[in-house]
């Protein structure tokens, strides 16, 4: 009954773990774009949008990641068995996958609340989505626990991502004809 209690809180973490990282490269967008503003409004949105981040990635994301982690390896210690199985060694490499990426958006925060703008606001809404990628990837893994599969999933992904990159697009130039979409 243990395994369960653990899996499940494991679960919630995780979870709340992708919602900070769905939303911050959000709140990177708009801290992008209110650098272009006019004063005052520059300087109010930029103000609110560092506050937001600072509490989203403190507060929810950084400690669901922590704990998520140590729910998982609390799992493995429960049932050693897991690590040996091939879905769950592709599922790790998904899950070292989203500590870089979490990692890198850690690195895109910090200059974010030192006003250094790097990237384009176009860049943190392609971003945004690699979490998504890993996500379907994970969930896959998962639930089918089949390594062999994997394939037909990454096959999933790439046309997942290029109907992103076409919504993407659409959304552009959606926007470029009427800047308040």
């Amino acid at each position: 009954m243990e395994y369960f209690y653990i899996k499940s809180f494991h679960l919630i973490f995780v979870i709340t773990w992708f919602a900070g990282l769905f939303y911050i490269p959000r709140l990177f967008v708009y801290q992008i774009e209110s650098y272009h503003k006019l004063s005052p409004d520059k300087e109010i949105l930029g103000k609110q949008l560092k506050l937001m981040a600072k509490r989203l990635w403190y507060i929810i994301t950084w400690p669901s990641a922590i704990l998520a982690l140590i729910f998982g390896l609390w799992l493995f210690y429960l049932n050693p068995t897991l690590v040996y199985q091939d879905w769950m060694q592709v599922k790790l490499g998904f899950v070292i996958l989203l500590f870089i990426y979490h990692f890198k958006t850690h690195q895109y925060y910090k200059q974010l609340q030192n006003d250094v703008v790097k990237k384009t606001s176009s860049f943190m809404r392609i971003w945004n989505e690699g979490a998504t990628f890993i996500l379907f990837a994970v969930i896959f893994l998962a639930i089918l626990k089949n390594a062999i599969n994997w394939v037909f999933g990454i096959l999933g992904l790439v046309i997942l991502g290029i109907l992103i990159m076409l919504g993407f697009k659409l959304y552009k130039r959606i926007r470029s004809k009427n800047p308040e979409a």
